[in-house]
């Protein structure tokens, strides 16, 4: 009974981890305008520009917003 209370609890642990470590994907431009991408690291303000004032949960959902963006679409 202790052995399998040790592996939920492992378990557990492992879980919590996994849940923090979620990454944020962004939606970024090059200061001075440029190509869009989708970043994984919040851009800085300086050498990227933040593009809208969300972050996503899935790399589809930071594609479909870029494309939305009407920043993204001037060339």
């Amino acid at each position: 009974m202790r052995r399998l209370l040790s592996y939920a609890a492992i378990a557990m642990l492992i879980s919590a981890t996994s849940a923090v470590a979620a990454t944020e994907y962004y939606v970024a431009q090059k200061a001075g305008g440029g190509a869009c991408s989708v970043v994984t690291k919040k851009p800085d303000g300086t050498k990227t520009m933040m593009i809208g004032t969300a972050s996503y949960k899935t790399n589809a959902d930071a594609e479909v917003a870029m494309k939305a963006a009407a920043e993204c679409k001037k060339k």
